[in-house]
């Protein structure tokens, strides 16, 4: 089944605004048009756009309106839109199922239906309804769905940057002066932690999602440690990024039930940080660790990551796979990431 909306692709002839930009002199973009754009933005609901036109008059009307910052990777040229797409899709490294393509022509909704199944087309005419739709909807809003947009252009000027670096992936990070935080939560945390398992997919361990509800009683009873991972560097904050949930099965038992790091940070190796930090914990503290994964078909990388840090399968009872961590040495940390566990693991 489709889940929520994560992106949503603005056409702009006769759909962002009316009338044609090659023909009229004077473009104007509705205040209606304008509240959609802000309240989707607000939501944490990001926003592109895929347009057959020339990109210096269509940018002048978006600037003109104050609402060119809304647009991510704007692809405004004369490409096939399924191919304008696709490239924005990849850049913020989202599922096509979670992005909406709204359009006047059914031409050109037709065209990138066909090449892009998994994408939801919807037409120019229904924009009005569009804040009502339940996909638009999402199931949590946070402080970090109304900075999401500033993470993701924080993100595009790191790219920016390390396309023109001369040296290698782990230099290049070593310059961002990274510092990941590991805290244990607290019921301020919560709204977030529900909403990272409901939105991250490809680095998440189990694919199982938590309400606030479930979190909040597992953060009250001491068998559990619930953990929130926040990154920094120097450009500006990534936000709450992670979470770590680990049941105490007894004093030398524990198993990992969930390790989730959102797709944003998918390059710099977070997860794989906090997880090597957590098995030398318990390397250290003499604990058996255990980890529960379920196998989905877009967390293949958690897979790989279990695998090579030392883990594999003992049990298994339907999808959900037992994994044993044999590790007996300790690991060394990233070089480039200042590491900060502030999280307390014994009560």
């Amino acid at each position: 089944m489709k889940g929520k909306i994560k992106l949503v692709i603005w056409d702009l002839d006769n759909t962002l605004w009316k009338g044609v930009i090659s023909e009229e002199d004077n473009i104007v973009i509705s205040e209606e048009i304008q509240y959609v754009i802000k309240k989707l933005d607000e939501r944490g609901i990001l926003q592109s756009i895929a347009s057959k036109n020339d990109y210096e008059r269509a940018m002048h009307y978006l600037k003109i309106a104050g609402i060119e910052e809304y647009f991510l990777y704007p692809q405004i040229n004369w490409n096939p839109k399924s191919e304008n797409i696709n490239y924005i899709i990849k850049k913020l490294n989202l599922g096509s199922d979670a992005v909406a393509f709204i359009d006047d022509q059914e031409f050109e909704l037709s065209e990138v239906k066909f090449h892009i199944p998994e994408i939801t087309c919807i037409k120019s005419e229904n924009i009005p309804t569009l804040l009502q739709r339940k996909d638009m909807i999402p199931e949590y809003i946070t402080n970090d769905s109304y900075k999401r947009r500033i993470f993701y252009l924080n993100d595009q000027k790191r790219n920016e940057i390390e396309k023109n670096f001369a040296g290698t992936s782990e230099e290049f990070l070593c310059t961002l002066g990274m510092v990941l935080n590991l805290k244990r939560a607290c019921k301020e945390d919560l709204m977030r932690c529900a909403e990272l398992t409901v939105r991250t997919h490809q680095l998440n361990s189990t694919g199982y999602t938590y309400t606030f509800d479930e979190l909040a009683n597992m953060l009250n009873d001491r068998r559990y440690i619930l953990g929130v991972a926040e990154l920094n560097d120097i450009y500006g904050e990534y936000g709450k990024i992670g979470v770590m949930l680990i049941k105490k099965n007894n004093n030398k038992s524990w198993t990992l039930k969930l390790l989730l790091t959102s797709c944003r940070v998918i390059s710099r190796g977070i997860g794989s940080a906090i997880l090597k930090w957590l098995i030398n914990y318990t390397i250290k503290q003499h604990i058996e660790l255990y980890a529960e994964f379920v196998p989905t078909n877009r967390n293949r990388i958690m897979e790989i990551m279990y695998s090579s840090l030392g883990f594999s399968m003992v049990d298994r009872c339907s999808e959900l796979e037992i994994l044993q961590c044999n590790r007996k040495e300790l690991f060394e940390m990233p070089a480039y990431l200042e590491f900060k566990p502030e999280i307390i693991m014994e009560e």
